[in-house]
């Protein structure tokens, strides 16, 4: 359910409109409202200055993002207002989304590139950054499907994505939301001469002075066409990288295919790095955010993009399009396992992103739906980008951006600054994922039937949609919203790239339904459980496959699980391996937990957290449906909570409903609570106010009442 890299053509806009509360817009008297400056909240009394820059620059840690386009013969004073608009919107980064989408001849492209350095020059003088729109692997021929189009008339039918089963993957109409009726979408394969084109043109666009490029859809679709690519140039690099042909057909019992499958996560890396490197050659400054659709998922696996390749590299990171149930109706119809599901992307995207910046789309269809999915953005530790459902180029709602941009900004440091408090983690394993039993269906969200009366549902109402029914992502889903239930702060760790400092900051790190291991990563698994970690291992054959999905003839960790192929497979059990202990069951709990209605917990899932790691910052008292993270920034504890317990186990009318709970904080030996407060952009001002605590033994604890979202910040000296 893609929506991004639509055509535009001929409109000027940002998502135009201002509005919000009066601490938020910002409006000086005598000047209009849409050349207004926002109040400086970032200087305010109360917030802290900022942090000298670091690898990536703080303009893009502290990002808040908002699309604008301008019209392809656009001049100045065109643009001026697109830039002032979204200023007093309190945006401070624009996604420039214009025409690039589109098969341009060179001189029409080199004209644009003047109209881009324009309007950078213009979002600078603002005080705005600007980030580019580039489709990395689509181009799409406006009226193409009966006029001129870049497959029937260029190098498209060379270079174009082939399917396994031989189609060419260009198609015509109105298949997706994002390609016109008429027009021409063309996928192109990035190992053919697409790669110097595209490359040229990267170093063009660098030359502008923007200050990011931001590559799309660097993917094999399979909305046309499934398992792309299978072009001669795919198969010529295949056969290089593994001195074996293309498999043929889709056969995850075939050793071929898999690999197949591993190498397209691979093959779509080096195009990225490749993308980020050519930029970077025009202007060492540039960084790169690469828009990417897939999440914790399935989709990464049939469409090839496994966003946490990226994790470790320098100077690249993603703009996660995080999907939502409806577009034409946000999560307004969702159950409150499908928001836990949607905390599930958000902390993915976090993890997958390292120590980078994580951007990421906040989706709505109504202000108060839009601001509780940006609520769980936040608190998940990403940037905000805000656009309304199913198109990118139009604020949900003008005031609720001004209004949440404006507290964003003024808490950008406890926001993005703060270090995690998590002393527990959940195991993401991108084999796993890919060869667990694996399936039709994406397994978004949970609740695949459409409710009535709703358009365009993100399933079509088939079963196997639902991560319910994925033995492997099921499971983590559902060790994902034990830990939510349970209020117990926690980290995603991907398993690309997976060093011992990844596991070094957590007591505890689950493993639902392990399976996929390469040697390598049982080998890291091995040394945090030998030094004194704690791993709840989960399923009925925990790392008995390899990174490719072949069978193991033992058990990768069969030393620390403390049984072998040959034994008879517990129901459960307790090892003590070195100074740690593994903790294991054979059922899969979290994908039964996924799915429980009522009052039903996930008390033996939990039950090693509990003891091995119970948590320093949690609620002492409130519904289950608050979701609560922390992290500290020097004397600083901040918690963030956010309400979704207007929502239960069937889709419902949206509502929000305040809710009372308490917090606890664990305070140190020879430490004292001195003050506490909270923010939240619900209350008519961001600033933080101050709150009584109540101290009994080690435990702080202090009652909030949150609408939406808060932020409390609690001192300890």
């Amino acid at each position: 359910m893609r929506r991004n890299g639509m055509s535009r053509r001929g409109v000027l806009r940002a998502g135009l409109g201002i509005g919000g509360a009066a601490w938020a817009a910002g409006a000086l008297p005598g000047l209009p409202a849409a050349v207004s400056k926002p109040l400086g909240i970032e200087q305010a009394a109360w917030a802290a200055p900022a942090v000298k820059q670091g690898v990536f620059p703080d303009w893009a840690r502290f990002a808040r993002i908002a699309d604008g386009t301008f019209d392809e013969d656009a001049d100045a004073a065109q643009m001026k207002p697109v830039i002032n608009t979204l200023k007093a919107q309190n945006v401070s980064v624009i996604e420039l989304d214009t025409v690039l989408s589109n098969w341009l001849t060179q001189a029409d492209f080199d004209d644009h590139m003047k109209r881009v350095k324009n309007f950078t020059g213009l979002a600078h003088a603002a005080g705005i950054r600007v980030v580019m729109y580039y489709p990395s692997l689509e181009l799409i021929s406006v009226g193409g499907e009966k006029g001129r189009s870049f497959y029937k008339d260029d190098n498209g039918k060379a270079w174009v994505q082939r399917s396994l089963d031989g189609q060419d993957n260009v198609f015509y109409g109105s298949l997706v939301v994002w390609v016109d009726p008429g027009d021409e979408s063309c996928w192109l394969s990035p190992n053919s001469p697409w790669r110097d084109y595209y490359l040229a043109r990267i170093k063009s666009l660098a030359a502008t002075g923007v200050d990011a490029i931001w590559p799309d859809v660097p993917i094999y679709f399979d909305g046309k066409a499934s398992w792309c690519d299978a072009s001669v140039w795919a198969a010529n690099a295949f056969k290089a990288d593994t001195g074996l042909p293309l498999p043929k057909k889709a056969d995850f019992g075939d050793p071929t295919f898999r690999r197949f499958v591993e190498w397209r996560h691979r093959n779509l890396h080096q195009w990225q790095l490749d993308i980020a490197a050519t930029g970077k050659s025009v202007n060492k400054d540039l960084v790169t955010f690469v828009e990417t659709v897939s999440m914790d998922y399935q989709y990464a696996t049939s469409i090839g993009l496994d966003g946490a390749y990226l994790r470790n590299v320098e100077g690249v990171s993603h703009a996660w399009e995080v999907d939502i149930l409806g577009n034409y109706d946000g999560m307004r119809h969702a159950t409150a396992s499908d928001w836990t599901c949607l905390i599930s992307m958000y902390k993915y995207a976090r993890a997958a992103s390292g120590t980078k910046p994580a951007w990421a789309f906040s989706y709505g269809w109504k202000a108060d739906d839009a601001s509780l999915v940006m609520a769980q953005l936040l608190a998940a530790g990403c940037n905000p980008y805000e656009v309304k459902s199913p198109f990118k180029n139009a604020t949900t709602d003008a005031k609720m951006r001004t209004r949440m941009y404006g507290f964003v900004a003024a808490h950008q440091e406890k926001l993005f600054n703060s270090s995690p408090a998590a002393e527990v983690a959940v195991y993401h394993s991108s084999a796993s994922r890919d060869f667990v039993s694996p399936q039709a269906g994406t397994g978004m969200y949970v609740n695949n039937k459409k409710p009535s009366g709703v358009k365009e549902w993100w399933s079509e109402s088939t079963p196997e949609d639902s991560c319910a029914t994925m033995p492997w992502l099921g499971e983590f889903r559902g060790t994902v919203k034990a830990l939510v239930y349970g209020h117990v702060p926690f980290n995603t760790v991907v398993s690309i790239g997976l060093s011992a400092a990844d596991l070094a900051p957590y007591k505890v790190v689950m493993l639902p339904n392990l399976q996929a291991v390469s040697d390598a990563e049982a080998e890291v698994l091995r040394g945090y459980v030998a030094g004194g970690g704690t791993v709840v291992v989960t399923g009925p054959a925990p790392t008995g496959l390899d990174e490719l999905g072949a069978a193991r003839a033992e058990f990768a960790l069969a030393d620390v699980l403390g049984f072998r192929r040959k034994d008879p497979v517990p129901a459960t059990s307790q090892n003590r391996f070195g100074a740690g202990t593994c903790w294991y069951f054979k059922d899969l709990l979290g994908k039964t937990f996924l799915t429980a209605t009522g009052q039903a917990d996930a008390t033996q899932l939990l039950a090693p957290v509990r003891q091995a790691a119970p948590p320093a910052v949690t609620l002492s008292s409130g519904d289950r449906r608050i979701y609560l993270e922390a992290g500290r920034l020097g004397n600083d504890t901040v918690v963030q909570l956010v309400n979704f317990t207007g929502f239960g186990d069937k889709p419902a009318a949206f509502a929000t409903t305040p809710a009372a709970c308490s917090v606890s904080v664990t305070v140190p030996d020879g430490k004292r609570v001195t003050a506490a407060a909270v923010a939240s952009p619900d209350a008519a001002s961001p600033a933080p106010q101050p709150v009584t605590w109540t101290t009994a033994g080690t435990t702080a604890t202090i009652a909030v009442t949150v609408a939406q979202y808060a932020v409390l910040t609690v001192t300890v000296e």
